[in-house]
């Protein structure tokens, strides 16, 4: 059966759009590679834990930033988080027990999915990435999640020279700062792509 023009054209529009995917995917992957999440899990919803969730996540911002400042790549900054693990459950502990909250809190490093996640100057693709969990009481509560190196959950975006500096590609650099709507059906167009890769696991 012989094809139509507009056939023939909207196949190979599929084939075009199904490469860029994969290699925006490909990307994403060797961006994750380069980053370490923070992750931050309440112990409920109730107001006064997530306010308490707010308040551990800047003790472990305050802790982790100056022993993170210089750091050039996600190795190193992997070893330091990784060996201040116990000080950084004692400065959560200081808050909680500040609060007078009687909750434990555990801080584990582990690799984690995250799903696209968009903040105000910069959006994040889907994927598993290298996480700093910081878990309070039942950890059954609505999480918050940044990025701790590079450092911009302070900024909220990444500069050239930090881009640079910790080795990310142009493309890793613009698909961290991009913003608006583009970007976003781009990164939903990923899970997709990730999704149907899945299915042959």
């Amino acid at each position: 059966m012989k094809l139509k023009r507009w056939e023939i054209a909207l196949i190979f529009a599929c084939i075009a759009v199904f490469v860029c995917g994969f290699s925006v995917q490909r990307e994403a992957v060797e961006l994750s590679d380069k980053l370490v999440r923070l992750h931050v899990v309440a112990n409920s919803d109730s107001e006064a834990d997530q306010a308490l969730k707010l308040r551990v996540r800047d003790a472990v911002l305050d802790f982790l930033r100056p022993r993170l400042e210089g750091v050039e790549d996600a190795e190193t900054a992997r070893e330091i988080i990784a060996d201040s693990l116990p000080a950084i459950e004692s400065a959560a502990r200081e808050i909680i027990d500040g609060e007078e909250a009687p909750y434990a809190v555990a801080a584990t490093l582990c690799r984690e999915d995250f799903p696209t996640t968009e903040y105000d100057n910069f959006s994040l693709p889907a994927g598993e990435y290298l996480s700093l969990r910081v878990k309070i009481g039942a950890a059954a509560g609505h999480n918050w999640w940044c990025v701790v190196f590079p450092p911009i959950c302070d900024a909220g975006v990444i500069d050239p020279d930090t881009a640079d500096a910790i080795g990310l590609s142009e493309g890793e650099a613009r698909l961290i700062t991009a913003g608006g709507p583009g970007v976003a059906v781009k990164f939903r167009f990923m899970e997709l792509i990730h999704s149907f890769l899945s299915l042959f696991d």
